[in-house]
């Protein structure tokens, strides 16, 4: 059966998207530089693991299409009631809405039928240590979608596929992940970092 998660809301209309989208700083943000959103550029991404859906709202409202895929049951009906709510508030951030679609499916199958240009991918990690406070919202969201143990597997898949970029996104002062090829180059924020890998 479904487990349902009420304390957990994808809301695109209110708290810190709306707070993102007022005051975040547009295209000169970690992200956005990261998938190569700039004057004249503004691409088609995957959002491999959409989670809440924060990020691909982000490069949405900054004109981007985003295919965003989830494989958790749950957090997949979480983000298509968010997304309901959203399209009815109207406005501006129905707009954004517009721009965004919902997969329901496994990133490692999908990708290789999609031919994408450019693939975000973040993973849901193992906590770092046992003495950290993680966020509440990150404890449902882990609760939900669990660890995600086939990441290597999904990062081979997206540089396999990508014709663009594959971004990943991943904690700042973490090593590498094992097994994929060098990034390109990084970005760094003061708890996330993004490891780009430019495609030939």
């Amino acid at each position: 059966m479904t487990q349902t998660h009420p304390e957990l809301r994808v809301d695109f209309v209110n708290g810190p998207v709306a707070h993102r989208l007022r005051f975040g700083g547009g295209r000169g943000q970690e992200l956005p530089k990261a998938m190569g959103l700039r004057a004249g550029k503004t691409p088609t991404v995957i959002d491999a693991t959409a989670g809440l859906g924060r990020d691909a709202f982000l490069l949405a409202s900054l004109g981007a299409t985003v295919m965003m895929i989830e494989r958790s049951v749950d957090m997949h009906a979480l983000l298509r009631d968010g997304m309901a709510r959203a399209l009815d508030a109207g406005g501006v951030t129905a707009e954004i809405i517009k721009r965004m679609t919902l997969i329901h499916g496994d990133a490692i199958a999908l990708l290789p039928e999609l031919s994408p240009e450019i693939v975000l991918v973040d993973p849901m990690h193992p906590p770092r240590n046992k003495s950290a406070l993680v966020k509440a919202e990150m404890r449902q969201i882990r609760a939900i979608v669990g660890i995600d143990d086939d990441q290597t597997r999904l990062m081979q898949t997206a540089l396999a596929h990508a014709s663009r970029r594959v971004v990943l996104k991943w904690p700042a002062k973490a090593a590498p992940m094992a097994d994929i090829p060098p990034a390109s180059h990084q970005i760094i924020g003061k708890s996330v970092r993004y490891d780009v890998f430019m495609q030939s």
